[in-house]
């Protein structure tokens, strides 16, 4: 099983405590989005979690608990967002120098392979030109480019879903031209630093530009880490979207970074209503099992076992090699 930690949420940043729990009891609840009284049990020993995806977009909460969390067996790698907006589009995300200084501790510590950069999502306005984003983008590789192998980005999506809360920042649709514009820019910018480039859930075929459809849950990746072949099948995200299967144990509307382009947290008020429900010794994330309403089923067996082959096992990488990646 691979443990998606969260495309709901930013765990790491507001839930690492809680996440760390949950890790030493080995099971976790969590909720159904779509009904929130049918609650899922899933074990989380290191026997059944092949790894950990953490997305965010500020570690430090969580940088104390990776000596543990190693101790404990489990392998890992983090998806990370930086992106070059201000508090206009991202009302309570930390500054980003710091966000920059905590990235580059982070990949000190498990290795550039394991911490994967994402530019996410491209937004244009009258503040947030094709320029602007040049720029910001060359800064970011210029800065990070030693901290990391790979850099992910994504353009806008979803504008209906977020409209509310983006309608008075004068948001712009992104032509095809327009997208192929930047992407030729991303693409001859992350050449330059040598880093890998992908697009994540694009319907728009950037191969021309060397851009290849990413997996942010990517098999190939975690094979390096663990060591060991997957037998994996497809998510079932959007209709571009490359990644493996996984479980995600975050919540909607429970992020506090605010940010107004976010199709996970429509609601900040409800987002923050919620936050004030969080235990962090609760088997859920927020609030508490309500033992009348809800109803508390084991997941399916065959969603929570290890996707490690059983046959033909083949180590494919040393620990010293990962560092090669």
């Amino acid at each position: 099983m691979i443990l998606s930690v969260s495309r709901r949420t930013d765990i790491p940043a507001f839930y690492a405590e809680w996440f760390m729990e949950r890790l030493r009891q080995k099971y976790v609840l969590v909720r159904n989005p779509f009904n929130a009284h049918n609650i899922s049990r899933i074990p989380l020993s290191p026997e059944n979690v092949d790894a950990i995806v953490f997305w965010t977009k500020n570690s430090k909460p969580i940088h104390k608990y990776l000596d543990e969390i190693d101790e404990l067996k489990y392998k890992y790698y983090f998806q990370y967002t930086i992106t070059p907006y201000k508090k206009d589009l991202e009302e309570e995300v930390q500054d980003k120098k710091e966000i920059v200084e905590t990235f580059k501790k982070l990949s000190e510590k498990t290795g550039s392979e394991k911490v994967v950069l994402r530019y996410d999502p491209v937004i244009l306005s009258d503040n947030y030109t094709i320029d602007f984003h040049k720029k910001a983008f060359a800064r970011l590789c210029d800065l990070l480019a030693p901290y990391t192998k790979k850099i992910v980005f994504s353009f806008l999506d979803d504008y209906k879903k977020i409209s509310k809360n983006i309608k008075q920042l004068n948001i712009k649709e992104i032509s095809a031209e327009e997208m192929c514009i930047m992407a030729e820019y991303f693409a001859d910018t992350a050449k330059k630093y040598n880093l890998k480039i992908e697009s994540c859930a694009e319907q728009i075929d950037l191969e021309r530009f060397g851009i290849n459809h990413g997996k942010c849950i990517d098999n190939e990746l975690i094979e390096k880490i663990t060591g060991y072949k997957l037998s994996v099948g497809r998510d079932n995200q959007r209709n571009a979207c490359g990644c493996i299967k996984c479980i995600d144990i975050g919540e909607y509307n429970t992020c506090m970074h605010k940010c107004l382009y976010c199709y996970a947290n429509i609601n900040k008020e409800a987002a923050f209503k919620n936050n004030k429900l969080h235990d962090k010794n609760s088997p859920l994330l927020i609030g508490y099992v309500d033992e009348i309403k809800d109803k508390i089923t084991d997941r399916n067996q065959k969603d929570i076992k290890s996707l490690k082959k059983e046959k033909d096992i083949k180590i494919l990488y040393t620990q010293n090699s990962i560092e090669n990646y």
